[in-house]
């Protein structure tokens, strides 16, 4: 039995299609469009589904979309009338979208996938998150928190994952959100909602929470865990352009600028920022103010999150947790969740998402509407579009692109891990590429976390991005407890897919500066050799070499651009980045081989 799950028209826009229960293919449309954050019907993403099953349309039993959208619609209606005539803008700009597009989806579906309709279902969307994280977890019973902006309704919910059921008990609905708090400090600290979250979490570590106190004016926190938010403060419910008031403004100060460099004597002023202001000085001061807001927002999300797990676990009484919703891809609270929560272990779905709100409606739709039993865990990301060597060789020849091609894979990984130690740093690309948002090894830029000055050298000459974005470690599943403050904790239902902080050990922050952030942690991957053996081997490989068995791992992507996909799109960063070397599987492409004409028109491949 085929089932296809759809995610679009709001973030991430993604398809996953299962057979029999089991995960045959999965991507967001952006990895296919080039368009971050697409968020239009998923007919690449789709059509890659299909073509990798080796079937068509005609052979999937179903497609489920990932929640309901008359239920969204109405909440929209409601809330838009309820603050009228503050949120005329808002209404309009709403009923311009939902009635020509939106409201449709069945027909959309119908139209675009030659479907017939009977065969369409709809899942609420916090069900589809907690399906996501559930069924994917591999844990027979577990308690279940998802958390996002909002839903139809919803914006937090607990429930129950056992066996093949999955009930959801309680929730909280809009406009009380956590994941809607955080955007509004995403935007007051100058970064896009949406995209700029994990901004905000990497510019924390760099302040202290001294607005706590001031934060916590916003929301009231009852003992059962669950909170209100403080709406005088907050525009978002009736206003599209701004999401906070003149009150927010007069508690926190004035807003950031969009354009305005973040540095502070911590972090550092980089080179390619040009020449320090006259006004250098002052410009610290601001901006340790608004890395203080940073941190502060973040506590406040980790001490939201505590109350509400424990309050949880008191009712639940079961070992294992699984998270879904955008506010699970904050790995710095999943750290802390472990750390210091009541569960044994934690499970957050990599794409936790609207993307992967396509897998849980098609995983709900196998298990809980037909009641078919589980049969499938996720043990990895590479859910992905891959590519022969006959296609990599074929675009090569024919962009006459000198290369060499490394058959025997001892002396490619031997090559690599070389080139690392050697201070180059690598376009890593293999196999099928990741689910989610994390690079994981098949579309991973690698460097020598020895080195503290790569830090810079790959933010500044290669992803063209923020000095203060922390980068991430990947060490062997056996030696994560040598570099990492894990003591006995089950971390690798986190630390398989990049989605926990942990404690660099002191006695190491000195060998790996590079992947150690300014507050002394690192947003840790572990890797098995059953999970990817190349990635695997290179680890192991520059470990033998230099003694340390961690690499830096970022994704291999440019600043504002999805992920790469394909051997064309690999290239082109390539050559518009700083990078030394590509490797497009077992091919091996360096800087100096290149013409000077791709240099200039890589668009033109």
């Amino acid at each position: 039995m085929y089932i296809l799950g759809i995610s679009c028209f709001y973030h991430e826009s993604a398809a996953a299609l299962i057979k029999d229960g089991k995960v045959v293919a999965a991507a967001a449309e952006e990895r296919f469009s080039r368009k971050k954050h697409d968020d239009g019907f998923p007919k690449l993403a789709i059509e890659f589904c299909l073509e990798f099953a080796g079937i068509k349309m005609e052979d999937v039993d179903y497609v489920v979309f990932y929640e309901k959208p008359f239920w969204k619609f109405q909440r929209i209606i409601l809330s838009t009338l309820e603050s009228y005539p503050a949120a005329f803008r808002l209404f309009a700009k709403a009923m311009s979208v939902w009635l020509l597009d939106k409201l449709w989806v069945r027909s959309i579906i119908t139209e675009e996938l030659k479907v017939d309709a009977k065969k369409i279902l709809f899942v609420p969307h916090h069900i589809s998150h907690a399906a996501s994280a559930f069924y994917a977890s591999g844990f027979d019973k577990a308690t279940i928190i998802t958390l996002d902006g909002v839903g139809e309704w919803t914006t937090t919910t607990y429930g129950i994952g056992n066996g093949n059921k999955l009930t959801l008990e309680k929730q909280i609905t809009f406009p009380h959100s956590l994941g809607l708090l955080y955007s509004v400090f995403t935007a007051f600290l100058g970064f896009e909602v949406n995209d700029g979250e994990y901004k905000v979490m990497g510019m924390a570590p760099y302040g202290k929470p001294k607005y706590l106190d001031k934060v916590k004016k916003l929301a009231k926190v009852y003992p059962d865990g669950s909170y209100e938010l403080k709406m005088e403060y907050f525009t978002y419910y009736k206003s599209e352009r701004k999401s906070y008031n003149r009150k927010f403004v007069e508690l926190f100060g004035k807003p950031r600028p969009k354009d305005m460099y973040f540095f502070t004597k911590a972090s550092g002023y980089p080179s390619y920022f040009g020449d320090k202001p006259k006004n250098y000085n002052e410009l610290c001061e601001l901006n340790q103010k608004y890395a203080d807001i940073a941190a502060s927002i973040q506590a406040f999300t980790e001490e939201v999150l505590l109350n509400l797990t424990k309050a949880i676990y008191k009712k639940t009484k079961t070992e294992n947790l699984c998270i879904a919703g955008g506010v699970g891809l904050n790995s710095v609270a999943n750290g802390m969740l472990l750390r210091k929560g009541p569960f044994k272990r934690i499970f957050v779905q990599p794409a936790a998402g609207d993307d992967g709100g396509s897998l849980g409606a098609a995983l709900y739709a196998y298990h809980s509407v037909i009641g078919k039993p589980r049969n499938w865990q996720q043990t990895n990301c590479y859910f992905g579009k891959s590519y022969t060597s006959a296609e990599i060789e074929d675009f090569l020849k024919t962009n006459k692109i000198k290369f060499k091609k490394i058959s025997n894979e001892t002396t490619l990984v031997d090559f690599l891990a070389k080139s690392i130690k050697n201070g180059q740093v690598i376009g890593f690309f293999h196999d099928r590429f990741e689910w989610g948002p994390r690079a994981l090894g098949a579309r991973s830029i690698m460097a020598d976390p020895r080195r503290e000055e790569m830090k810079e050298v790959v933010n500044t000459k290669i992803k063209f991005r923020e000095p203060y974005r922390p980068f991430a470690p990947v060490t062997l599943a056996q030696k994560a407890d040598q570099y990492f403050e894990l003591g006995k904790l089950e971390h690798q239902y986190l630390t398989n897919y990049m989605l926990g902080v942990f404690p660099v050990k002191s006695s190491k922050r000195k060998v790996i500066p590079a992947v150690t952030h300014v507050d002394g942690s690192g947003r840790l991957q572990i890797i098995n050799k059953s999970q990817n053996s190349r990635y695997y081997n290179l680890v192991k490989r520059f470990g033998d070499l230099t003694g340390v068995y961690v690499l830096m791992n970022t994704s291999f992507n440019l600043k504002g651009e999805p992920i790469v996909s394909s051997p064309k799109e690999a290239f082109s960063t390539f050559v518009r980045s700083g990078l030394d070397i590509l490797a497009l599987e077992n091919f091996i492409i360096e800087k100096r081989d290149i013409p000077k004409k791709l240099f200039a028109n890589p668009s033109k491949l």
